[in-house]
């Protein structure tokens, strides 16, 4: 710092990423961060400033003078991710009974300005907010004119409580430029601009992407002290849904013993139903963390994903019955892995559309759990569906050579003794019942 001396240009600290600005900002004397806290607008002063300790905060607002220091401290009083934090404090708010030459001529005299803007606000004694005017507009007309004859009013607020991404969808709704802030009595306490919540759409987009693959707040900058915990306990949950998985898949041990075709077939089936889970869950992930779905539209919503979580079946149930035929000459095997890929496209439809609804119904963050329960999902229902259909498969042959009863042959397969026929190779998926034939792909 001392090497930057007079190059050293205070917003270069807001544009820091987190991890450095926290390690760099407790390192510089307090005189520098005052000086620089003071230069910078409200809402990047309040970046700076959040993460430092009390006492040291106090320390640094203390040598600020009293104006910047009461302005920065209302910003702090706010809660983070709140449109409070975003803000600046310095804004244009002129009465309704000025005329255009006396705002042109209070802009050019008044020496608290903030750096750039586009509206002015229109505002009644107690600084209740009764409309705006364009920069722009204010400038073509002329000076004789009365503010309140040219105002917008009814302009959209913005209260200072409110959550950054629901201002971010107010911006993009309505194609704001800047949105007064106000308080809880409807007072106009500060101003976000359009400049500010396209940081807010761009953190807010990574930090969903993160979410979905279970790295949280993770950045770049971030030690391995830092980053091995929080990857660890969440790469412990998708072991216990492994494992759930593979306990499936251990019901039906015995049918794969003798059929090694379904050891090389289950994966496509489950691989499938994940990749068409997620497709669905980033759909409604994100239309939830956007406002686009919601209680008017959820039930179109998920229709259209089981029609098309169906269509996908049907089609990949056609092309993957005809590689077995051809891979394996039966075209029984083709029908089971066709069923079960029509089953488990079906079931990653409807867990893609209706675990983000639950988790959000349940005041849970669906960027953050819904990839775990997805795939648990298509694993347990995709090998569930396959072993279990060609399972089912088995039974029916058997039944028609030995008659002996389902149930017990069901229990049989369950608890991994299937009859001496299966054992021996003598029973062909595939065959008609009677006939004594091993198949090379058993």
């Amino acid at each position: 710092m001392a090497a930057l001396g007079t190059a050293f240009r205070p917003e270069v600290l807001s544009e820091l990423d987190e991890t450095v600005r926290d390690q760099l900002v407790p390192a510089l004397p307090k005189d520098v961060l005052s000086k620089a806290v003071a230069e910078l607008e409200s809402d990047d002063a309040a970046y700076l400033l959040e993460n430092i300790p009390e006492p040291v905060r106090q320390e640094i607002l203390a040598q600020m003078p009293t104006g910047d220091r009461a302005a920065l401290e209302r910003n702090l009083e706010y809660p983070e991710d709140t449109a409070g934090r975003l803000m600046q404090t310095d804004f244009v708010a002129v009465p309704p009974f000025w005329t255009v030459g006396q705002v042109i001529d209070h802009m050019r005299e008044a020496e608290d300005l903030p750096e750039t803007f586009s509206d002015i606000y229109v505002v009644d004694p107690t600084y209740h907010v009764l409309g705006s005017v364009d920069l722009s507009r204010l400038l073509r007309t002329k000076r004789q004119v009365s503010i309140a004859a040219i105002m917008e009013a009814g302009r959209k607020t913005v209260l200072a409580t409110a959550d950054q991404e629901e201002v971010a969808r107010q911006f993009e709704r309505y194609d704001l430029k800047s949105a007064p802030v106000v308080d809880a009595d409807k007072r106009l306490v500060g101003v976000v601009t359009v400049d500010d919540v396209v940081e807010v759409i761009e953190e807010e987009a990574d930090e969903d992407l993160r979410r979905l693959a279970g790295i949280g707040d993770e950045r770049i900058t971030d030690s391995v002290r830092q980053i091995v915990p929080a990857r660890f306990w969440w790469l412990l949950v998708n072991l216990a849904t492994a494992i759930l998985a593979s306990a499936v898949i251990k019901q039906f041990d015995a049918t794969i013993e003798h059929m090694v075709a379904l050891a090389v077939l289950m994966p496509i089936v489950a691989s499938m139903g994940g990749n068409a889970g997620t497709q669905t869950m980033t759909v409604a992930v994100r239309a939830l963390a956007t406002g686009e779905l919601g209680a008017i539209n959820t039930a179109r919503v998920v229709l259209r994903e089981t029609a098309t979580g169906l269509i996908n079946g049907l089609a990949f149930a056609a092309i993957m019955g005809a590689i077995v035929f051809f891979w394996f000459g039966s075209n029984q095997l083709g029908a089971v892995i066709g069923a079960a890929m029509i089953i488990n496209l079906l079931a990653a439809a409807l867990a893609g559309i209706f675990i983000p609804l639950a988790l959000k119904r349940l005041r849970f963050d669906p960027a953050v759990s819904s990839t775990v329960f997805v795939t648990t999902v298509t694993d347990v229902v995709g090998f569930f569906a396959f072993l279990g259909l060609a399972s089912l498969w088995f039974m029916r042959g058997l039944h028609a050579r030995s008659n002996v009863p389902p149930l017990v042959l069901a229990t049989s397969l369950c608890v991994g003794g299937l009859l001496p026929a299966i054992a021996q190779g003598t029973l062909a998926l595939g065959e008609e019942p009677g006939a004594v034939k091993a198949e090379p792909w058993l």
